[in-house]
This record gives C-alpha cells, sequence and structure tokens, in this order.
C-alpha cells in the first residue's frame, strides 16, 4: 500500500504571513491538528504547524477577564514565527511502511505529502495508518477493541 491510498489530498495550507488570529480562527471550527505552511510564490511546502504549536504561542489569557493588550498581540503573529521548518516529507507513491517509520523515528504525527517539485498534494497523519489497520481488520476484532 502507497501513501496515496489514504492520504487527505488538498489540506487546507496557510501561507507564511498567516496571522495567528486567522490561524486559531481555522483550528476552533476544523476537526485537524495540522496545516500545512506554504510558500505563496510556488506552493512548494515551507513547514507545519500543529495546534500545539499554536497553544504554545498564545498567551493563555486571550478572551479572558485578565487578557492585556500585550496577549492580544500574540493574535498578530505570523505562521513563520511558530511553525516547524524541518521537516519530513513524502511523495504520494511512498510505501505507507516508510512513511510510518518514518514517523516513528521523527517523533511526529503528520508528514507532508509533496511532488517531485516540493508542492503540496496533501497530508497523512497517525490517525490515518490507524484508520487504515481498523478497517483492514475483521467486524469481531473491530467490536472487541471498541
Amino acid at each position: 500500500m502507497i501513501v496515496a491510498d489514504i492520504m487527505t489530498a488538498n489540506p487546507v495550507t496557510v501561507n507564511m504571513d498567516t496571522e495567528l488570529l486567522v490561524i486559531k480562527d481555522i483550528f476552533d471550527h476544523v476537526y485537524f491538528h495540522h496545516l500545512l505552511v506554504e510558500n505563496e510564490s510556488d506552493k512548494t511546502i515551507a513547514g507545519v504547524i500543529s495546534d500545539c504549536d499554536l497553544l504554545s504561542a498564545l498567551s493563555p489569557y486571550i478572551h479572558t477577564a485578565s487578557e492585556t493588550l500585550r496577549d492580544i498581540e500574540t493574535l498578530q503573529k505570523r505562521a513563520h514565527q511558530i511553525m516547524s521548518r524541518q521537516i519530513d516529507t513524502v511523495t504520494p507513491t511512498t510505501d505507507c511502511n516508510i512513511a510510518v517509520q518514518k514517523m516513528l523515528d521523527a517523533d511526529i504525527s503528520c508528514l507532508p505529502v509533496v511532488g517531485d517539485d516540493k508542492v503540496i498534494l496533501g497530508i497523512v497523519t497517525w490517525k490515518d495508518f490507524l484508520i487504515h489497520y481498523l478497517k483492514q481488520q475483521s467486524p469481531k476484532t473491530i467490536s472487541a477493541l471498541l
């Protein structure tokens, strides 16, 4: 099996100058945990932002009675200020076993899927692998796990 069989194609992306306010709004309204950051000029991968990266960058006082101007200003930071730049990637034709091993070796929870030109094609996460694994099990096994 290859990554193309289980990846999410055309993932939500942001560019390097996207404000954290916009990124927070995206994470607040969707059911995923990673945003890919692209170079706006050529749509190539520049970085990855996880929901944990965002939470670490924001003030814990946002939207509380203790909120100050300095807390609000954290929302004006840009994607390039919090994104992970050292990223592993895979191609759609990468064997899933190799992709899983990459994730385990790097202790990461997603891999951007890119073409030979590094243009973003999709994303594959640990959940994608687990869902595929469960689908391969018999209904009796799945019932036992749930």
